[in-house]
């Protein structure tokens, strides 16, 4: 694996308003048709990478997250550690068998690590 960076999310209070805006400005084609509050959010129509927007939990501000494909998540989290990091979400795999855990940079920076199933 390249390491590269393949998803975004947009974690936000008000999801709706954040669809209507970003879907009127750019025409992003948004689904939320997975039972879970996550809108899919098709962006990049061939070029760039796609994302979603997440209803962001009570109390958490609102942010971008990058999500890097990683071969190995427990090596990539014992290396964000190691360089200052920390662990936000350990690895969980998700239904659709791909596996994700979340992390933070030494500067604070919240991010994702994915790999497929």
């Amino acid at each position: 694996m390249s390491n590269a960076a393949t998803h975004w999310q947009m974690l936000t209070a008000e999801p709706e308003k954040a669809v209507e805006f970003y879907g009127s400005l750019f025409g992003w084609q948004v689904s939320d048709a997975n039972g879970m509050g996550y809108r899919s959010v098709a962006s990049s129509r061939g070029k760039g990478i796609d994302g979603g927007i997440w209803p962001a939990p009570p109390g958490a501000p609102e942010s971008v997250q990058l999500y890097v494909e990683v071969s190995d998540i427990e090596a990539a989290l014992a290396r964000i550690e190691a360089l200052g990091g920390s662990v936000l979400m350990p690895k969980q795999v998700l239904p659709d068998g791909d596996a994700m855990a979340l992390a933070t940079d030494p500067m604070g920076r919240s991010f994702g690590l994915m790999t497929p199933g």
